[in-house]
This record gives structure tokens, C-alpha cells and sequence, in this order.
């Protein structure tokens, strides 16, 4: 168990996201008011505070959302996690994984560009809304993974 520490959006793609107090996801769509939102596979983004903290030890001024994540976890190893697997936060939002990692854009955002790396290609999780509701930091969030067929 984990627990979210941040969360945050943008209003148009392409722009760094800015922390705030608590967003709204619903179901099939992503989270009201976030550049991502859609009817597609990535309506949500993830990274584990730990990672970040690993590039902060490079660049200290890096606030929440820099990386253009929606939700900030701790406690988690995100990189456990594989496609089909879902995050149940606070007991009733459900989000499944649809795809990990992502390219950066333009060969290398600032990130990658000052420190020569970037987490978001290895370590981001894009997940798709099944069951919505309101998220804020200090919420619990768990993994659970998919079942494998014997």
C-alpha cells in the first residue's frame, strides 16, 4: 500500500502540469479539466516520488508535474506493475494500466537535455479510468495486479 502524495494537471499538451489540491476522474474520460483527458489509452499519468527524488539529487528545483504526471505515489514500486494491472485509490477509484513508459518529445525534454536521462520513458505508467471519483494527496493507493490464467 502507497499513497498518493501529489497530484496535478495542464490545460493544454505539451506544457508542464501544475500541482493541485485534488482532481476529478471519471470514468472512460481521465481527469475533468487535464489536457489528457479522452477517450484514449493514456488519460492518466503516474510516477513514484521516489524517482523523482533520484532526479532531484541533479536538479533540486524540480517541482510536482515537471515530468507531466498526474499523480505523484509513494510507497509503491510502480515498475512492478504491467499491463492490465490496476491501482485502486482510496478504496474506489480504479485505474488499469495501459501502457508503460513514453518517449520523450522533441528527442529530449529539458529534463533529459540538463541531466542526459529522463524517468518518464522507463518509469511511467499511463492508465485509462474504469471507476472515478475525487483524488487528492494523502489518499491511499494500491496495486493489484492482474490475474494470470493456469
Amino acid at each position: 500500500m502507497g499513497v498518493v502524495e501529489a497530484v496535478c494537471v495542464s490545460e493544454k499538451k505539451g506544457m508542464v502540469k501544475k500541482e493541485v489540491s485534488e482532481i476529478i476522474l471519471k470514468e472512460n474520460w481521465g481527469i475533468t479539466g487535464d489536457a489528457h483527458a479522452g477517450d484514449w489509452h493514456r488519460q492518466v499519468s503516474l510516477l513514484a516520488a521516489e524517482s523523482i527524488e533520484e532526479v532531484k539529487k541533479k536538479m533540486p528545483g524540480l517541482r510536482h508535474g515537471v515530468f507531466a504526471e498526474n499523480i505523484v505515489c509513494r510507497g509503491l514500486r510502480l515498475t512492478a506493475l504491467s499491463i492490465g494491472d490496476r491501482l485502486i485509490i482510496d478504496g474506489q477509484v480504479v485505474l488499469e494500466v495501459t501502457q508503460i513508459g513514453k518517449e520523450c518529445h522533441n528527442a529530449g525534454c529539458a529534463i533529459k537535455k540538463a541531466t542526459g536521462d529522463c524517468i518518464m520513458p522507463k518509469e511511467g505508467i499511463f492508465t485509462k479510468v474504469i471507476h472515478g471519483g475525487v483524488v487528492k494527496a494523502g489518499l491511499a493507493i494500491a496495486m493489484e495486479p492482474v490475474a494470470v490464467a493456469s
